[in-house]
């Protein structure tokens, strides 16, 4: 079967400041629990603010570094899943859940990706 990344994009400066609710997180649990349940979940994470990460770029064969935050940015991945899903579908089935578990005050994009094999 597929693997598929699902890659959770957020604009920093519009999460709620108190970080997640209480109600908010025991759905996220029972998501992840019912997902992990069905064979589908491999693995997921959320990801430290960007002001805690680093950015590294290759141009013309020179290596720089950029401490975050990165203000030039409007979205930056906060958190990923890695599903094994019959097909694409499937994996937007569940992306769709996972985003409706946050509630009316996030604002978030999924970009969802087969893995290449082989």
């Amino acid at each position: 079967m597929p693997r598929y990344l699902s890659l959770v994009k957020i604009d920093e400066s519009t999460r709620p400041a108190e970080g997640p609710s209480p109600g908010m997180m025991q759905r996220m649990g029972e998501l992840i629990e019912e997902i992990t349940k069905a064979g589908v979940m491999l693995d997921t994470a959320g990801l430290l603010p960007s002001e805690q990460g680093v950015r590294v770029h290759l141009n013309g064969g020179e290596i720089s570094v950029t401490d975050g935050p990165f203000t030039e940015t409007k979205e930056v991945v906060g958190g990923y899943a890695l599903m094994q899903c019959k097909d694409m579908a499937e994996a937007l089935e569940w992306s769709k859940r996972f985003l409706k578990v946050h509630g009316d005050e996030w604002n978030l994009t999924l970009e969802v990706r087969e893995i290449a094999e082989g």
